[in-house]
């Protein structure tokens, strides 16, 4: 029987590097064959990184009055203004943009132009557009956290009102819903699955996906509840989940045995303790919630795996202005731009 690479592995703290500067909330990372990153930017558009450092801001004219010197509750609880979140590289370099500002799913072309492709589903709003995910087939699935205003009433509402829509060439259909706080989603290497993470709820979900793209057979994928709030998630070439804890700041592995490895915490002990006790309590609060986070990658929301030999993880996070980086024992799985 193979030994798990993750097993007794953690992140050495003394060996993570950081790429970018002065970038605003990175919450979402492609990384791309030729060594660039394109991040999601909270000015409205998206940061491209080259491989020699090199940063170029693409940010269209619709979007240049972005106010980046917002306070925590317009930017983070109200979310006013536009905020790329999740981010989807189409097969012509186009780009697909969750944006959580906006409640809207935008295109992003090569040239810098952008449009809304859809505000409304079903003639009703969008909600809060969180993440975007291409498969093989050219599709493109979007995820709604919430349709509540602020968001961060779900969390103590303990609503299931996420869920997730299908873009297609016939338009935009939701093809699940009932989930707890609807955030990042992946698929498994043969696209069998669609993984889905559920924040407000700390799990991971996971749906069988038909040829024509229905979702059934939902079932929850590993521990009924995490400690902590799941944001982001990638697998590797050995099947482990990686999935970063928002807040709490941890960065953890749920391998394909169900055991859940803590690869690197970088959380406020005492903050994350209250935290958790006002979660379970359904008593938290903005000012919790933003007293919560660690020092690297402050409220780490994501990780991707890239470099030539898909080793190197970059990490995304919602306050921080730079995305660290460390190598892996075990390369990631390839996402299908790759």
């Amino acid at each position: 029987m193979t030994t798990n690479p993750l097993k007794g592995w953690q992140v050495d703290r003394a060996r993570i590097r950081t790429v970018g500067q002065d970038l605003q909330r990175p919450e979402c990372i492609l990384a791309q064959r030729d060594g660039s990153l394109l991040v999601a930017d909270a000015r409205g558009g998206v940061m491209r990184i080259d491989a020699d450092g090199t940063q170029r801001l693409i940010v269209p004219t619709r979007s240049g009055d972005a106010d980046t010197q917002q306070g925590f509750e317009d930017r983070y609880v109200m979310a006013k203004g536009s905020l790329p979140n999740g981010l989807a590289l189409l097969e012509n370099g186009d780009i697909v943009i969750a944006n959580w500002g906006t409640d809207s799913v935008e295109l992003l072309t090569r040239e810098g132009t952008l449009r809304t492709l859809y505000s409304e589903i079903d003639g009703r709003p969008i909600g809060k557009a969180n993440f975007v995910a291409r498969d093989s087939k050219g599709r493109v699935w979007l995820t709604v956290t919430t349709r509540m205003v602020p968001w961060t009433d779900s969390i103590n509402a303990g609503v299931l009102d996420g869920y997730i829509a299908l873009m297609d060439d016939k338009g935009i259909r939701i093809v699940a819903e009932g989930f707890g706080g609807t955030n990042e989603i992946r698929f498994d290497a043969k696209e069998e699955w669609l993984y889905v993470v559920e924040s407000n709820a700390r799990r991971i979900s996971r749906l069988r996906v038909a040829d024509d793209g229905s979702l059934y057979g939902r079932e929850i994928y590993g521990p009924s509840q995490l400690d902590g709030f799941p944001d982001g998630f990638a697998f590797d070439a050995a099947g482990n989940l990686w999935i970063t804890l928002i807040m709490s700041d941890k960065l953890i592995a749920l391998t394909p045995d169900g055991d859940v490895l803590t690869l690197l915490d970088d959380g406020n002990p005492e903050a994350t303790a209250t935290l958790n006790r006002h979660y379970a309590d359904k008593t938290l609060t903005p000012e919790i919630m933003q007293a919560a986070k660690g020092t690297l990658a402050p409220w780490m929301a994501s990780l991707t795996f890239g470099g030539p030999d898909l080793r190197t993880v970059y990490l995304g996070s919602l306050m921080g202005n730079t995305i660290p980086y460390f190598r892996s024992p075990v390369p990631g799985l390839a996402l299908i731009h790759w």
